[in-house]
């Protein structure tokens, strides 16, 4: 008799369907794992082993075989634990096979017969409600789970016995309620930063459009704390990029006890970050630091020391929101849809035109530096911003400046507009940053004098393709942050400003 209990492997943030097929036959005591299993899939053998003797349930002197079917995909992870034991507890007449048809099982076993969370439950889950099955998981993944919907039926058992006795109808389960963190408090505030009022317009601008921004400045001018209070100004996390930002964290085991909040992520990895670590990859093609900032914020500090090689790597993503890993058996992709915010110092020394500074290499220190920034990638930076040192009349200054919440008002006002506008032109787009070439150039219709200010620069400056459509991005957003529908001279002279800077810094490149 062959028992079949139904789990899923995952391929990115999709969880495939995997048919475990469990028979007890005849033969030379033992159990054997088939279907291309990794060496955590073929250690199961031994804990579930372990947890059926520690419930109460000994292995049948004979021969266990155990396949993973389809044969083809690899599969890879702890939580073929559950699946197997609960395929044999049916062969073995534990529980009843039937009852785990309307089911898609994952977890990790104990050796004591407990059940361990596992990464993956949201998308598994998600996947078991598309499929009209429920979803058998560990206790600590209830919660995470059942954000998948409430008519899927959810059980998140503690122990092997737990689940029997469910099966049985010795114990109910009851369905777990989802998990949420409590919503962010004692995020950095804006009010903290003293002076820097271009810099602190730049960051409105970057989010009230999702547009891409390089601060460049001497050491101790605030670049890193203005990085850090982006996201007190950002709005939270509308219900479907709540779901695609979760799975992705649930598929990298990021998800603290299965608890989903609506904040944006802000991902700071350090510049001797890997390739792999930034886009992806390794053994099991894991998410990296780009995929899980989706819809959110991917702050590079100390931006030329990052690997060129690592920094290129970000052109792919930056342009169409997704990371591609391929690899010689199989090719995965995982969402990456960002908001890059790079800061960096102007030269080796960190104090090139600084007043009062002379640097012993001269420009050359300056050009060798940014040098290490390939113009590809800086043209795909929309804004570019010198922030200088710090005045001492700005640090005596009394009082505070602007809030973050005043600051963060507008940007939900801009980004309101934004939506609705492309909701009503059928655009698949959110913020300016994301809305195509073709459609930007509707929506972003220059007046006379503009028009006429944009191909004068264009043509004085050498603008790409890619640069001219980017300005139009910048000066939409200025526009509806000023609450007007029309763009005018005034909105591309902004836009125009903050591009000249980063064009003067690509010749350097």
């Amino acid at each position: 008799m062959v028992s079949r209990v139904r789990t899923v492997a995952f391929q990115g943030i999709e969880a495939v369907p995997v048919d475990v097929q469990v028979m007890v036959a005849p033969g030379k005591v033992g159990m054997s794992i088939v279907g291309l299993p990794d060496k955590a899939v073929a250690e199961s053998r031994e804990r579930v082993q372990a947890a059926l003797h520690a419930s109460g349930l000994s292995m049948p002197a004979k021969k266990v075989t155990v396949n993973l079917a389809p044969a083809d995909i690899p599969k890879e992870g702890s939580h073929y634990d559950l699946p197997i034991a609960l395929g044999l507890m049916a062969s073995l007449g534990a529980i009843p096979g039937d009852m785990l048809a309307g089911f898609v099982v994952l977890g990790e076993l104990s050796l004591d017969g407990t059940i361990t969370a596992v990464a993956g439950a949201l998308p598994a889950a998600i996947g078991a409600n598309a499929d009209g099955r429920g979803l058998i998981c560990p206790h600590g993944c209830g919660p995470e789970a059942a954000w998948a919907g409430s008519e899927i039926d959810i059980l998140a058992p503690r122990s092997l016995i737990a689940i029997a006795n469910h099966f049985r109808g010795t114990q109910v389960l009851s369905r777990p309620e989802p998990g949420t963190r409590a919503p962010a408090s004692g995020l950095p505030d804006l009010a903290d930063i003293k002076g820097q009022e271009s810099a602190k317009r730049a960051l409105e601008v970057a989010a009230a459009g999702g547009h891409n921004l390089l601060m460049i400045g001497p050491p101790g001018s605030g670049k890193s704390m203005l990085a850090q209070r982006l996201p007190s100004i950002l709005p939270p996390l509308a219900p479907k990029e709540l779901l695609e930002v979760s799975m992705i964290a649930s598929v990298a085991g990021e998800l603290a006890e299965g608890r989903l909040t609506d904040r944006r992520p802000f991902r700071a990895p350090h510049h001797s970050a890997s390739m792999a670590a930034m886009v992806g990859g390794g053994l099991r093609a894991r998410p990296g630091e780009v995929s899980l900032a989706h819809h959110g914020v991917l702050f590079l500090d100390e931006f030329p020391e990052f690997s060129p090689q690592t920094l290129d790597a970000l052109r792919q993503p930056l342009e169409s929101g997704e990371c591609m890993i391929a690899r010689a058996n199989h090719r995965i992709t995982y969402p990456a849809r960002i908001q890059l915010v790079a800061a960096m110092n102007p030269c080796r020394c960190g104090m090139a035109g600084e007043p009062g500074y002379r640097c012993a290499r001269g420009e050359r220190c300056r050009g060798d530096y940014q040098a290490r920034i390939s113009g590809p990638l800086l043209d795909r930076i929309d804004l570019r911003v010198d922030v200088p040192a710090v005045a001492a009349s700005d640090m005596l200054r009394p009082g505070k400046a602007e809030t973050s919440a005043a600051v963060a008002a507008r940007v939900a006002t801009a980004r309101a507009v934004q939506r609705a506008r492309f909701e009503r032109l059928g655009v698949a787009a959110s913020t300016n940053a994301q809305c195509a070439a073709s459609a930007i150039e509707e929506v972003a219709l220059p007046d006379g004098a503009g028009r006429a200010l944009l191909q004068d620069a264009s043509e004085k400056f050498g603008f790409s393709a890619r640069a001219y459509h980017r300005v139009l991005k910048v000066a939409r957003t200025l526009a509806d942050l000023d609450g007007s529908e029309n763009i005018g001279r005034i909105h591309l002279a902004e836009a125009i400003s903050y591009r000249m800077a980063a064009d003067r810094m690509a010749q350097a490149a």
